[in-house]
């Protein structure tokens, strides 16, 4: 299954290879990443991209810095990386978690890339047991709604809301999957229908405006996060919002998967997680081609926040947590 690997760590070469996310679906093409601000530059242009694979891929940019053995320029790196993307809570948990193995560190270099081989490890371990788990909720025959990319393009493993479709296919269970082509990136257009066509998922894209038209036909809606609060309120690409509202009015179930480390347990509730604004062209033009108003004034939140009111269940490694929330997050401590 897969047939593609988002990130790989050559220690001979001291070099990232990725997959270059912004190429696709038209071109399967692979960057080499060298340096710390390599990796900080592919995780703000979104060459890779999704909350667990960037927690990753930041952790191999600081096992790049760390090559010399110099934990200063460790240290550096991480300042650097961090401001890469302020949403994606995996960046910062990632990071943290490096940081403290680097205090500890006797050979910076060689503990610090165990440290992130462990960190991608936990990763796909935490896919497969998120697919595991999801795919007791999905029913043979059942038609799912997903949004943006929660697959294998955004892990290091089978991916968490796209790995629960697959881990469903592997069981035997004929699905059809419905993705939202996620504007104005187009994550799900691009993205989700390569990597579910690729694994044989029969797949719809459709456009973000159709949900509410196909929404009455779905058993369930599987999306990803990028950063998930005590109260349960979630943070996930631009659209998730209205999605949820949406199920909820046709009583269609709405889950979220997200492995723990997508958990920020400083934050009591969504108000509190930082929201991302990207650069304006990237609604005011389509192929470097102007499509608005030269004079129209731009909104580019990446990131939208859903209310835990909406939320079916969150699927995790460890459990499906329902409400209430605040308790039951609690226990993923």
């Amino acid at each position: 299954m897969l047939g593609f690997k988002t990130i790989d760590y050559d220690k001979n070469g001291n070099k990232v290879t990725i997959l270059d996310q912004t190429r696709l679906p038209a071109e399967e093409v692979y960057l080499t990443l060298k340096t710390a601000e390599d990796v900080h530059q592919a995780i703000k242009n979104m060459n890779l991209r999704g909350a667990p694979l960037i927690g990753v891929a930041a952790a191999y940019g600081l096992v790049l810095a760390a090559h010399q053995g110099n934990a200063q320029a460790v240290t550096k790196a991480c300042e650097l990386i961090q401001s890469a993307r302020p949403t994606a809570v995996n960046l910062f948990w990632a990071t943290e978690r490096m940081k403290k193995r680097l205090q500890q560190a006797k050979d910076v270099y060689s503990e610090l890339l165990q440290e992130a081989r462990m960190i991608e490890q936990e990763d796909r371990e935490a896919c497969q047991k998120i697919g595991s788990l999801g795919a007791e909720l999905i029913r043979d025959g059942s038609k799912i709604m997903v949004h943006c990319n929660a697959g294998a393009l955004a892990t290091s493993g089978i991916g968490t809301a796209l790995g629960i479709i697959y881990t469903a296919r592997q069981e035997g269970k004929n699905l059809e999957v419905y993705s939202s082509e996620t504007r104005p990136l187009l994550q799900g257009a691009r993205l989700t229908s390569w990597e579910l066509t690729k694994n044989g998922v029969e797949t719809y894209t459709i456009c973000d405006s159709m949900a509410g038209t196909f929404m009455p036909e779905m058993n369930m809606v599987i999306v990803g996060a990028d950063r998930i609060a005590q109260n349960g309120d979630v943070a996930n690409k631009i659209g998730t919002k209205g999605l949820a509202i949406i199920a909820q009015y046709y009583r269609v179930p709405f889950y979220v998967a997200a492995p723990v480390s997508t958990f920020d347990f400083n934050i009591a509730s969504g108000e509190q997680i930082p929201i991302e604004a990207r650069h304006e062209d990237e609604i005011r033009k389509f192929h470097n081609k102007l499509i608005v108003a030269r004079s129209a004034r731009i909104c580019n939140p990446a990131f939208d926040v859903t209310p835990s009111e909406l939320i079916t269940g969150i699927v995790t490694e460890r459990f499906i947590v329902r409400p209430p929330y605040d308790s039951n997050i609690a226990k993923l401590k």
